[in-house]
């Protein structure tokens, strides 16, 4: 029986010691599983922070690109551009973030996609803003909402994925401090309770027996399993007597509270080293929990144990050095085998490890709520009205936008079904079947219903959402109220119409205008022909007329001169305010201007004796501007200082040079001068400014006239004057550089002709006739055919000179310029074209309209080639022989007279 016995023990001793060590093992693992468990919750709450962040800095962009719609400050297209890029490096984050969520890892590239295809959008909608208006942008902008609302779609996917995932965290983290905690109190329990009961067994078992070997054997084993508990540092052992003084003190309390054993046993409570403050709490507690006083101290601390009660409760010692340390104690009375209360045994672990896992998680719900609080906010501040469903089209949350449309609480929306809420409700039904089928639906325009029969114009946009195991759930939709904008387009759209109609009016009325004046011109012409003809014939008759009659004339050819002027004058407005006026800006020497302008006004002049005085003009000077037109303003400008000048009086013309690239021009009379009055009307149409009683002659349409065409040249004119004193004009025009062969083109032109080189086929002199009214201009063409012995140039100052020089001399190729005076080149070349002797002749247009549409203009009309302004000397010359070349092959002297018939498709391009 010994033996048996013995064996049982060592067999016992070993299962216990066992068990002890797979335990404590499995508790070391728990205690650590925690610590990971609230890094991962930190790490979800990341990634829901950054997808919310995502949320709110695509809104912002969106509102920003709104704002630019609305004000069109380029600011916000500024803050748009931060914005998106921010969106960018959010997502990056999350692509690492992710790494650990295969789900998530699948999402983020959707999300990506998604939000490109909405930044895309973005942009070309600002294009279209800015190239064609707000109604033409309209696509965009319903695209840009069905872009958005997939990428919300995904977000919400994706944020309600993480916050299940977080949930299943913040569960595990919980159960696994439980678990720790259970367990640590139960294995020290057992343990002890084990020791204690085999050490009483064996030591009554042997108290009237011989001690053998094997039975000190198995007590030096149970001495030691004891001393392992006793010893441990991870847990504090105190036990008590029956008056609670303490007993036992191992070393894992002085590890933990910072006493020697010495220090305490025999001589303080536990209650003595604990938190007073808390155990008085405890005590009012459990006075009140079983409806009797409980002690302070010590009582307060062994009460649930001493009635054979589980007791395991939070405790706060107090160590030697004043700090305070947070533990979780398991108290158990200690009984005799009479069941006697012999004391008391306190086991404790430190709980710091577990505070701090609560506190953590605590800030964590914290921000949870925040988080879902600031995501509701944002739900709730969209503009557009929010809903989900169910797969039947039952309604599972809305936020306040939907609440507004419908006139219904939230509460009174969720569980009844979407299609109630429209005025069509089968058109509702069917959108969103249409969504549950192809995964989303766009722009699908209802009428909402709300309850006091109110109905609301909106633009539905749906896609479908699913759980975290990619199970189709319902459909997210967004309802944007658009009635305001129905009602802006089909403004707008009046508008335009209206707009269309008064402009086709207004563009009716001119060209009326225009013809009406045309025609009147030609038709006022015509008579006034005859009576200032005949009036010229009677002053010049032989006898010449009376005293009497010749007053007569006189007075019927002023009359007749100035009505032909007003014609001309009146004709001149309606065409520069029509916008049939066409100026050829081009490089003019400002002294052969200026003096063209002096010979033909000084006669005028002289008339009244008043002086001219033009200056001496620098020859390096040149502007941009018509010739033709620049010369119609001088001389008009030149005329007024003459007319409303006292006799004897003097007209000075002056210039100088405005800043670095604008000259200047001032006529200055010595007349009577203008009232601040007077220069508010001077620009007014038929406003002669109270001289229509004067003796002096005019229209009041001259500086009307000036005015325009020189703001068409890109210039401005302007007017100062004293009453008393006198009035200065003054226009102000660009400078330009003078007209010049290109220095590589020159070189290359001499080294031709000083290695005697001369085209193919060029075997005899030919002609070139140049008609051009710039000085400037022919002087340089002069110099270019200079070097070319084959060729004879032939020059013309207008249309009409040059059409009767191309009859009479036949040149092999005309040269055109498009703006001349009187006739233009498009009208020469219509005449040339219709006159056989001159039809073979290739024209050429050489001109400073060098816009696209003006070379499409000219080659329709039937130039041969058409060159522009300055001259490309290679460009020039290739032009030129190709004409030769066509005119040898397709002239008179070929066909025998008669005109050759080819279009000008059949000619070879430069």
């Amino acid at each position: 029986m010994k033996a048996i016995s013995v064996e049982r023990l060592t067999l016992i001793g070993f299962g216990i010691t066992l068990l002890a060590l797979l335990m404590i093992g499995g508790i070391a693992w728990n205690i650590a599983v925690p610590f990971d468990a609230v890094k991962s919750i930190d790490h979800t709450r990341k990634v829901i922070d950054d997808l919310n962040e995502l949320s709110v800095k695509l809104s912002e962009a969106e509102n920003a690109q709104k704002a630019y719609f609305l004000t069109k400050e380029e600011s916000f297209i500024s803050q748009r551009n931060a914005r998106l890029d921010e969106l960018a490096i959010v997502i990056q984050h999350l692509h690492g973030l992710t790494l650990d969520n295969l789900s998530q890892q699948t999402r983020i590239p959707q999300l990506q996609k998604a939000v490109d295809e909405r930044i895309t959008i973005m942009h070309g909608s600002q294009k279209q803003f800015e190239a064609l208006g707000f109604a033409a942008s309209r696509a965009g902008f319903n695209a840009g909402l069905l872009a958005s609302s997939k990428v919300q779609n995904i977000l919400a996917e994706a944020i309600v994925d993480e916050q299940v995932l977080l949930d299943e965290r913040k569960l595990k983290a919980a159960f696994r401090i439980k678990l720790v905690v259970g367990s640590v109190g139960f294995l020290l329990v057992f343990l002890l309770l084990w020791a204690l009961q085999i050490r009483r067994a064996t030591l009554g078992r042997m108290a009237g027996e011989e001690t053998s070997l094997k039975v000190r054997e198995v007590l030096l084993k149970m001495g030691a399993l004891q001393d392992a508990i006793f010893n441990s540092q991870n847990f504090s052992i105190i036990a008590t007597d029956a008056q609670g003084l303490i007993q036992i003190f191992n070393v894992g309390a002085e590890h933990m509270l910072g006493y020697d054993a010495a220090d305490v046993v025999n001589q303080i409570s536990p209650a003595d080293i604990s938190d007073a403050d808390e155990l008085a709490a405890r005590a009012a507690a459990l006075s009140v929990e079983f409806n009797t006083p409980v002690a302070l101290g010590f009582d307060a601390l062994i009460f649930k144990a001493m009635r054979s009660l589980e007791d395991i409760h939070e405790l706060t010692y107090i160590r030697r050095d004043g700090s305070r340390l947070q533990a979780i104690v398991s108290v158990t009375a200690l009984r005799d085998a009479q069941d006697v209360v012999i004391g008391s045994l306190l086991i404790g672990t430190d709980n710091t490890a577990r505070k701090q896992v609560e506190a953590e998680q605590a800030l964590l719900d914290q921000r949870l709520r925040e988080q879902q609080f600031y995501t509701r906010s944002l739900i709730e501040a969209n503009i557009d009205a929010l809903i989900t469903t169910d797969l039947n089209g039952v309604i599972s949350d809305v936020n306040h936008q939907m609440e507004a449309i419908t006139g219904c609480t939230r509460d009174e929306l969720i569980g009844a079904p979407f299609k109630n809420y429209f005025t069509e409700p089968a058109a509702a039904e069917l959108a969103m079947k249409q969504a549950l089928q192809s995964g989303k639906v766009s722009n699908c325009e209802l009428t909402a219903i709300a309850k006091d029969g109110k109905e609301t114009e909106i633009s539905y946009n749906a896609s479908t959402i699913y759980d975290r195991e990619r199970k189709l759930q319902g459909v997210f939709a967004s309802a944007r109220d658009v009635t305001e904008y129905k009602l802006f387009e089909q403004r707008l759209q009046n508008n335009n119409i209206e707009l269309e109609l008064a402009k086709a009016v207004a563009e009716k009325a001119n060209l009326a205008k225009s013809e009406f004046l045309s025609s009147m011109s030609h038709e006022l012409r015509t008579p006034l022909n005859a009576v200032l003809g005949f009036a010229q014939l009677m002053a010049s008759d032989n006898p010449p007329p009376s005293d009497n009659q010749k007053l007569s004339i006189d007075q019927i050819l002023q009359a007749g001169w100035y009505l032909l002027r007003l014609i001309n004058e009146i004709l001149d407005l309606a065409m520069i305010e029509s916008g049939k006026v066409s100026i050829s800006k081009e490089s003019i020497l400002l002294a052969d201007v200026l003096l063209d302008c002096q010979s033909m006004i000084e006669p005028q002049a002289q008339t009244r004796g008043i002086a001219m005085i033009f200056p001496v003009m620098d020859e390096s000077l040149y502007v941009l501007a018509d010739r033709t037109r620049l010369k119609q303003v001088m001389v008009n400008l030149l005329s007024n200082a003459i007319k409303y000048n006292q006799d004897e009086g003097s007209v000075t013309v002056e210039y100088a040079v405005h800043g670095e690239n604008r000259i200047r021009i001032s006529v200055k009379d010595a007349g009577k001068g203008l009232s601040p009055e007077q220069l508010g009307q001077l620009f007014q149409p038929f406003n002669r400014l109270g001289q229509d009683a004067g003796n002096e002659e005019g229209t009041g349409i001259g500086l009307v006239v000036t005015r325009q065409l020189i703001e068409l040249m890109g210039g401005v004119i302007g007017v100062e004057s004293s009453v008393g004193v006198g009035s200065v004009f003054w226009i102000e025009l660009a400078l330009a550089l003078a007209p010049a062969l290109h220095e590589d083109d020159h070189d290359e032109l001499m080294m031709e002709q000083s290695a005697g080189k001369m085209p193919a086929w060029a075997s005899s002199q030919r002609s070139l006739l140049y008609v051009e009214d710039n000085p400037a201009n022919l002087a340089l063409v002069e110099q270019l055919i200079a070097r070319r012995s084959d060729l004879k140039l032939l020059t013309a100052v207008d249309a009409h000179l040059g059409i009767s020089t191309a009859q009479i001399c036949k040149p092999d190729v005309i040269l055109m310029d498009i703006n001349l005076p009187g006739l233009s080149g498009f009208g020469a070349l219509k005449i040339l074209a219709n006159d056989p002797l001159t039809a073979h002749i290739p024209v050429m247009a050489l001109s400073a309209n060098a816009m696209q549409r003006d070379i499409e203009k000219g080659l329709d009309a039937g130039f041969f080639r058409y060159l522009t302004k300055p001259i490309k000397v290679n460009e020039f010359m290739d032009a030129l022989d190709l004409a030769l070349h066509y005119a040898k092959e397709h002239g008179l002297d070929r066909n025998k007279g008669e005109l050759d018939t080819r279009t000008r498709e059949n000619v070879p391009e430069l």
